[in-house]
């Protein structure tokens, strides 16, 4: 997830137009739905808003994060982690 940002970061803008943010902000609300899910499952997850691209890289960091935190179950760390590289490599960053 780190890497991800980090290369989000770095990435041209041109890239983050063409479909890389985009990817990231799905990644980033996917990851922060889990975690509200998982700290409340009684609750609808709230969605995280779209703070722009140059902000993508800072919400999969924290979004990511909150779940790492709430995570139970060495399954549930491995499927977040397979959620992260594979928005990476659609994101092409």
């Amino acid at each position: 997830m780190d890497r991800f940002a980090d290369h989000l970061r770095a990435a041209p803008q041109s890239r983050l137009q063409r479909g890389a943010a985009a990817e990231a902000l799905g990644l980033a609300r996917e990851l922060s739905a889990r975690a509200q899910h998982a700290e409340d499952p009684d609750r609808e997850p709230r969605r995280m808003p779209d703070a722009g691209m140059f902000a993508v890289a800072d919400q999969i960091t924290v979004a990511g994060r909150d779940l790492a935190v709430v995570l139970r179950e060495p399954g549930e760390l491995a499927e977040a982690v397979a959620l992260v590289e594979e928005a990476q490599k659609r994101a092409g960053v």
